[in-house]
């Protein structure tokens, strides 16, 4: 592998690594602002049922994956389409 490769490799790595982020991002922060909410709910009435709080964060990381599926979906199809052409390119 030629030192273009190396860096088309390294740069290939570092945009996936991006990508994982900001497709798990959304996600992520629903469930943590619905986590912290039914947090503070359950400290106030004193229930302490762990149900409680994983099905409405599970709810809710439905909702954002489905409200958000396709510009996530498209993002991941855009940097599938520039990788498998960049694979073409090396030698």
């Amino acid at each position: 592998m030629t030192l273009f490769g190396n860096e088309l490799v390294l740069r290939a790595v570092r945009e996936g690594l991006i990508l994982v982020l900001l497709l798990s991002g959304p996600p992520l922060a629903a469930s943590l602002v619905t986590g912290f909410i039914m947090g503070l709910f359950q400290a106030a009435t004193q229930i302490q049922d762990a149900t409680l709080a994983f099905v409405p964060k599970l709810v809710v990381v439905l909702l954002v994956l489905a409200a958000m599926g396709p510009v996530l979906g498209a993002a991941l199809v855009r940097f599938s389409q520039a990788l498998f052409l960049a694979i073409a390119s090396v030698r």
